[in-house]
């Protein structure tokens, strides 16, 4: 009798152990339960445990058997201790096997940002406050505040940020972000600098950044910014003044969208029809292409140019010329 109940013991024991390992294998090998993407946030100090349940509460995993293989295997595979906090955005039909891999390498989701290539920096601080998956410190600090956070107390922060689409990580602080837009500057302004062309009319980095704000501002056709950067370098070797409308427009704090002959009487310091030389700061945060025009300018005899309505401009060498073009394409003559 005892053996004959050994043996039946025996037998659910082994029949125990394949429908276990049975479900095991179901488990390991078939998707998880989120038939859509899942976005996952791991906070720090997370235990598995807790893990597991956020899993199952968000429709990962498909109940508490599951719960459990997930927590053994990682267990015994070491991969408990090592999964990284984050945002992840778990993708559908995932082995168990592969979603640990990408909590344990850290695979976190990406988020993105845009900053425009033209922006001010009031642009720029809306943007990056609107973000909800930006850590805000700043809150409402000043320009001056923001750029002591940076580092860079005492320096006007117009036109010093890179456009371009930043990617970052769910929780990166405003301050670490607007450090990156503006290093990127930095270096891309330093190299540029270097390379620039041997007649280049400006005599600094910082010259340079402001004139290639207002060619930013000037036009927005790539084939134009040379020649726009030659008309204003002609311009500022001769003792002329810049005239630019841009310059002017970022000097009005009550600027109404329409520029008006009084505006362009109305002395400010960024009034480059009643000041030589150029504006004391950045108008615009200015792309990359609008730099390298700065410094490296068309040749030719162009001092002038006007807008033809379709994004184009008229350049002349002669103001008789340009009035004519101004005629023609501002004031509605033949």
């Amino acid at each position: 009798m005892f053996k004959r109940l050994i043996a039946i013991l025996s037998v659910c024991l082994v029949l125990a152990a394949g429908l276990v390992g049975a479900d095991l294998y179901r488990f390991f090998e078939q998707p998880l339960a989120n038939a859509e993407p899942e976005l996952i946030e791991i906070t720090p100090g997370t235990s598995f445990t807790k893990l597991t349940a956020k899993l199952k509460a968000q429709g990962v995993v498909r109940h508490g058997r599951d719960m459990r293989y997930l927590a053994l295997y990682a267990r015994l595979t070491g991969q408990a201790t090592r999964i990284k906090s984050g945002e992840y955005l778990v993708p559908a039909a995932q082995k168990p096997a592969t979603l640990l891999h990408q909590l344990v390498s850290g695979r976190i989701r990406q988020r993105r940002l845009t900053l425009v290539e033209g922006w001010r920096f009031s642009d720029i601080v809306a943007a990056v406050a609107a973000d909800a998956a930006i850590d805000h410190q700043l809150a409402d600090d000043s320009p001056a505040e923001i750029m002591k956070a940076l580092g860079h107390p005492g320096e006007d922060p117009e036109g010093r940020f890179m456009p371009d689409t930043y990617m970052f990580p769910r929780g990166t602080s405003d301050i670490a972000f607007l450090k990156r837009a503006y290093n990127t500057m930095q270096t891309f302004l330093a190299k540029s600098w270097a390379e620039r062309a041997e007649d280049t009319v400006v005599d600094t980095p910082y010259e340079a950044l402001t004139l290639a704000s207002i060619i930013e501002k000037e036009t927005a056709k790539g084939d134009e910014r040379e020649r726009i950067a030659g008309v204003y370098s002609r311009r500022l070797t001769q003792g002329m003044r810049l005239q630019s409308d841009p310059s002017v427009i970022y000097g009005i704090a009550d600027y109404d969208g329409n520029i008006h002959k009084s505006d362009l009487r109305r002395d400010t310091p960024y009034n480059t029809y009643t000041r030589k030389g150029l504006p004391p700061t950045p108008i615009a945060m200015p792309s990359r292409a609008s730099i390298k025009a700065a410094l490296h300018p068309a040749d030719g005899d162009a001092l002038y140019f006007v807008a033809r309505g379709d994004g184009s401009h008229v350049f002349s060498a002669t103001l008789a010329a340009h009035n004519r073009a101004v005629q023609k394409y501002q004031l509605g003559g033949s």
